[in-house]
């Protein structure tokens, strides 16, 4: 392998798994690194940060680990806004940067709900009824479409104290001043329905990056990887 390893970076109530269709199609050419962040998936066991710096910062430290110094970056969702904090820490070992579903701001107009109605509903409700309910609004068709089910189950091993985190440090975190300092080649992925991260947002971060460019996925939501997988990675591929 040649290339330099590809690591992508999970959002809100995500996990690794979600990139096996990445993983199976990428790994043929370049080592590609899946993190769980802390208190998702297999890391629930662990404490949750309550700020994107802590998380990016975990991110940064586990390829330190692993002795990888350079490395091409993607961002999905919350994973987003921690993919632009680690490019504003340590710019030198990032190559590429794809910022898909995401904005430079956590502060998101339009959501389909609030951070606070979220937080409340987690409460009331508990993690699993949380969890299936919000990742169906990431897919085109709810409930209905293709890979709902599986990131359901995903979403559902995410701790209680990592979802209030997880709201709280993406309600605080701006990073939208540093967007035109951001130097390395960049690719804007977005899904024509999301209902989390709206068009205004997703125009800022094209515009503002300089030389970005900027990939529209049809007839899919927030988890266009999920609905539209070879479709997704013939646009990641291509960028990179």
């Amino acid at each position: 392998m040649t290339s330099l390893p590809l690591v992508l970076v999970h959002g809100f109530m995500g996990g690794s798994q979600q990139w096996s269709a990445q993983r199976d199609f990428f790994s043929k050419e370049r080592e590609v690194i899946t993190p769980d962040l802390p208190g998702f998936s297999s890391n629930a066991h662990l404490s949750a940060p309550d700020t994107i710096e802590g998380f990016a910062r975990f991110v940064l430290d586990s390829l330190g680990e692993k002795g990888i110094d350079k490395f091409e970056l993607l961002g999905h969702s919350m994973g987003g806004m921690i993919v632009q904090e680690m490019v504003a820490l340590e710019p030198d070992r990032i190559s590429r940067l794809i910022l898909y579903g995401t904005a430079s701001t956590g502060n998101l107009p339009g959501r389909f709900e609030t951070f606070e109605t979220s937080k409340q509903r987690i409460q009331q409700d508990g993690i699993s009824a949380s969890a299936r309910r919000v990742s169906a609004t990431w897919f085109f068709d709810y409930e209905a479409t293709q890979g709902y089910e599986d990131c359901a189950k995903i979403a559902e091993l995410s701790s209680f104290q990592a979802l209030m985190s997880g709201l709280d440090a993406m309600k605080a975190w701006s990073r939208t001043r540093n967007l035109s300092n951001i130097s390395c080649p960049t690719l804007i992925i977005w899904g024509e329905a999301d209902r989390t991260y709206k068009w205004p947002q997703v125009y800022d971060l094209w515009k503002t990056i300089p030389n970005a460019s900027l990939s529209v996925l049809p007839g899919c939501s927030h988890a266009a990887h999920l609905e539209k997988p070879d479709l997704f990675n013939a646009i990641l591929a291509d960028f990179l």
